[in-house]
């Protein structure tokens, strides 16, 4: 879909404009096939346009991303604020980490393709590696809330709220690149039940699987248990 960037608007809107035509063209095409002349077009503007907000073809990758990302935090941590427990906010975070796509049509693409270019040129690119850990920084700090926000409440044993959400993060991000794979032993619905069971037993709740991901029920959140005072608790499971 080709986009209007150029005469109207505001500076802002014709940024977010080039942002929205870089995470369709990126997505569809992967970033080393994307070219500025590629994104100008679709965002219906020039290339010296999009050189003059973006400067170079990596700081429109990281940019887009961020746009994503910051999209995707608006509209999920709103979600999960309207979630009474803990154990919920937690599964409802793992669920809209494993969808494949946004609920929203007109949001940016959230497709994990994106942070698979990410990874890639973060590894030889010292200005995308610093955009790379700020993100997962910001990933793993809203981990580690969640977790504290359950154990205050009760809801959570005593683990380390920040190691959690290392290997929480490490975990999903492992699941991310299976769904972006599109992996058929892997899927969206089982790296999500596999992830909740794991941070079911480390955190010590019971979890009943009832959330269903691209089967177009209603969301539904955990059902949480007060946390035992010793560390070998299990997460109680029933059948879907």
């Amino acid at each position: 879909m080709k986009r209007q960037a150029d005469g109207s608007g505001t500076a802002d809107q014709r940024r977010e404009q080039m942002l929205r035509a870089a995470l369709e063209v990126i997505v569809e095409r992967g970033y080393p096939d994307t070219r500025i002349q590629d994104v100008a077009e679709r965002a219906g503007t020039s290339p010296a346009l999009v050189i003059y907000y973006f400067k170079t073809k990596d700081r429109l990758l990281t940019e887009a991303i961020r746009f994503s990302e910051d999209s995707w935090y608006e509209a999920g941590m709103s979600r999960i604020a309207a979630i009474g427990t803990a154990a919920g906010r937690l599964e409802e975070l793992v669920a809209l980490c494993c969808q494949a796509e946004a609920d929203d049509p007109d949001a940016p693409s959230a497709s994990w393709l994106l942070w698979l270019d990410l990874w890639a040129q973060a590894a030889r690119h010292p200005e995308v590696a610093g955009v790379r850990q700020e993100f997962d920084e910001r990933w793993r700090d809203t981990i580690a809330s969640l977790v504290t926000q359950g154990q205050e409440a009760g809801e959570f044993g005593p683990v380390d709220a920040a190691d959690f959400a290392v290997t929480m993060s490490s975990l999903l991000d492992g699941f991310a690149i299976q769904i972006a794979l599109e992996d058929p032993t892997v899927g969206p619905e089982r790296a999500f039940e596999l992830s909740m069971r794991f941070a079911a037993s480390q955190l010590g709740f019971a979890w009943v699987p009832r959330h269903r991901i691209g089967g177009g029920e209603a969301l539904a959140s955990a059902r949480p248990a007060k946390a035992p005072s010793g560390n070998g608790a299990q997460a109680s499971r029933s059948p879907q």
